[in-house]
């Protein structure tokens, strides 16, 4: 047992580093494309901005443009937003209300509503609506993934005996399936490291 969690240690740890690796990578496309992140703030070079301006449609051409079935999908897409709305608001209703009770940490909503994409110049009017939909989309469904992970955490740390695709970032420490020994004996602890892995990255932040 000791060895298999030191193997799924070692495998994360090892992911970690492959992640911060793509980051790396990723930020090294500020230089690239002259742009810089100050306080959360993204900031273009007006030579980048006056470049990216010559790429843009105007809203009219892209409307012209665009295929009838695309613009006849355009009320299914944008349907979803009604919902959307409902689960970020119940989400955060259910973790301020139940996480402060079982004293399990809160996950700030701001980190993951990350809307940016409306200042590149070389985007039009429709084009940066339709980016914005998708980033609240993506942060909301981020977001209560998170409230999820740390609510599966708390109340029912157990990997499924079938393979679960893309499961969270928390999965993998999760005691086995069919492990009642660790389960009953070691369920305190796994509610302590959320509480130590959420203080150790307020730190680091």
């Amino acid at each position: 047992m000791l060895a298999m969690n030191s193997d799924i240690s070692r495998l994360l740890d090892e992911m970690r580093g492959i992640q911060e690796q793509l980051e790396r990578r990723f930020d090294s496309a500020r230089e690239t494309f002259r742009y810089s992140v100050e306080n959360g703030r993204v900031l273009i070079s007006r030579e980048a901005q006056e470049l990216q301006r010559r790429y843009r449609i105007s809203s009219l051409r892209y409307l012209l443009e665009s295929r009838l079935t695309s613009l006849l999908t355009v009320p299914v897409i944008y349907s979803v937003l009604l919902p959307l709305l409902i689960i970020d608001l119940s989400f955060t209703l259910f973790q301020h209300s139940c996480f402060r009770v079982y004293g399990v940490p809160l996950v700030v909503r701001r980190r993951y509503m990350v809307n940016d994409r409306h200042r590149l110049a070389y985007l039009n009017t429709i084009e940066k609506v339709n980016c914005s939909y998708c980033g609240y989309a993506n942060g909301v469904m981020a977001y209560a993934r998170e409230i999820i992970s740390r609510t599966e955490q708390h109340w029912c740390p157990i990997r499924h005996a079938r393979h679960v695709p893309d499961a969270h970032k928390r999965y993998p420490r999760f005691f086995p399936y069919g492990d009642a020994i660790s389960w009953h004996e070691r369920l305190q602890e796994k509610r302590q490291e959320l509480v130590d892995e959420v203080a150790a990255g307020k730190q680091e932040s």
